[in-house]
């Protein structure tokens, strides 16, 4: 029988221990809880599992692999998102190879000298490692461990010592929970402070924040700028909350009405202003 329970009642980070522990091969499956009703034995809410919300997968004890559902995981996308690929490289190569797996075109794009081999490796293991601090957060929710389940062969898998992921998880449970109380609500939008060439004057921006910055906009949400960068929620927290302690964006409530900010985030990426926003920063960049 497979194992499986409730989060509420053993960790993400107990998970991965006895998975550490065991050398377990299989892969783990997260859901969203959904209440029966009924009370447990310690009085605690009923859950059946709902929707699938993340999947890791380990391989004799070593992380292999981490999805979260809604969050493209194809090596495009960790590419795109990881910086060696552009956004126009990226919607070139997803239209030229449509049905050619990560392992086959990992090696076209090696031998185009788009990246290299360690980029590859790198970038797939700290989309991985990503996935995995943000589950260490997860407080509730039904699981169940798949014995020997594992990703297709057109994957491309990175082992990762659970030890290292374990103990700087810890630390980063910290931090995200200040995330947290600092920035609760991801349907806040965002905006530019007056004068902010002056603000951005000097200022060096990794990929990740320029593409954050892309879309500032008073009808853009948090989560929407999460879901068109294919970052989860504490990767958009960390650099919202580093921006905007650099006085080079605003929180803010949305323009828009709250049930129609709702709706867009789940249907639709957040439109960017080009207009405006592109102008912007080509001028921040030739300061």
């Amino acid at each position: 029988m497979p194992l499986q329970g409730n989060l509420r009642d053993f960790s993400t980070t107990q998970l991965l221990n006895l998975i550490n522990l065991a050398g377990k091969t299989g892969t783990l499956v997260m859901y969203e809880g959904v209440r029966t009703g009924e009370k447990d034995a310690v009085g605690g809410d009923k859950m059946s599992a709902g929707k699938e919300r993340a999947r890791v997968s380990f391989k004799v004890g070593k992380l292999i692999s981490a999805v979260l559902n809604g969050q493209s995981g194809d090596l495009v996308a960790v590419l795109n998102k990881a910086g060696k690929l552009t956004n126009e490289q990226a919607r070139i190569i997803r239209e030229r190879a449509k049905n050619t797996s990560d392992k086959a075109l990992a090696l076209l794009l090696i031998n185009a000298n788009y990246v290299t081999q360690k980029d590859v490796v790198r970038s797939i293991q700290q989309n991985t490692l990503d996935v995995v601090y943000n589950l260490l957060t997860w407080g509730e929710g039904p699981f169940r461990f798949e014995d020997n389940v594992l990703p297709g062969n057109d994957r491309i898998l990175v082992p990762i010592d659970l030890e290292n992921v374990i103990i700087e998880g810890a630390r980063q449970i910290k931090e995200i929970e200040q995330l947290t109380s600092h920035i609760p609500n991801l349907d806040m939008a965002l905006r530019f402070p007056d004068n902010p060439r002056e603000k951005f004057k000097g200022v060096h921006l990794s990929v990740e924040e320029w593409r954050v910055v892309s879309f500032v906009n008073p009808r853009n949400t948090i989560r929407q700028i999460a879901k068109a960068n294919n970052m989860t929620e504490n990767e958009i927290r960390r650099i919202v909350f580093g921006l905007e302690q650099a006085g080079l964006v605003e929180i803010i409530k949305p323009q828009t009405a709250e049930g129609s900010a709702r709706h867009q985030t789940q249907t639709r990426a957040p439109a960017v202003q080009k207009t405006v926003v592109t102008r912007l920063i080509d001028r921040i960049r030739q300061i």
